[in-house]
């Protein structure tokens, strides 16, 4: 007799954000970043497809993205994208913006951009392998007087 065991779901979990997810997004957001979003900036985006967060028991990364008119053809934008200092390193950056590559495609975008920390190499190598190129740097873009890079993606 052979026995197959029963299909697992693949952890952590990826699915839209919730209102019971805010206080964990937003304390990942304070912790990743020198400038966090504030909590209300996250409120607004609940309900949207590109609102995404990675669960394994807790919420250890998220993803906010969407799709905004442009000339014709919606333009998607990742505008935030973090992962638990303690969960880095395990692809859940990668498979977060995986699917919000997926659900902005669906939109119909023709490309998708975001803005990067020209200093932050870890997170420029990791949208590097998703095919996105820099096309401008902003200078003192950030409240600090850090550049930002402007990645774009063509779909």
């Amino acid at each position: 007799m052979t026995i197959t065991p029963p299909a697992t779901a693949e952890v952590p979990e990826i699915r839209q954000a919730e209102r019971a997810d805010l206080l964990a997004v937003f304390r990942i957001e304070q912790t990743s970043f020198p400038q966090p979003w504030p909590f209300d900036a996250f409120e607004r985006y609940l309900g949207e497809r590109g609102f995404l967060v990675a669960v394994d028991e807790r919420v250890v990364g998220y993803v906010v993205a969407d799709a905004v008119p442009n000339h014709g053809s919606p333009l998607g934008h990742v505008k935030d994208i973090a992962v638990h200092e303690d969960s880095r390193g395990e692809g859940i950056g990668s498979r977060l913006l995986t699917r919000a590559i997926g659900v902005l495609e669906a939109a119909g975008v023709g490309s998708i951009k975001l803005e990067v920390r020209a200093g932050n190499e870890g997170a420029r190598s990791l949208y590097r392998d998703f095919g996105f190129v820099h096309r401008r740097t902003i200078p003192r873009y950030y409240s600090d007087g850090d550049d930002a890079h402007v990645l774009v993606r063509d779909c």
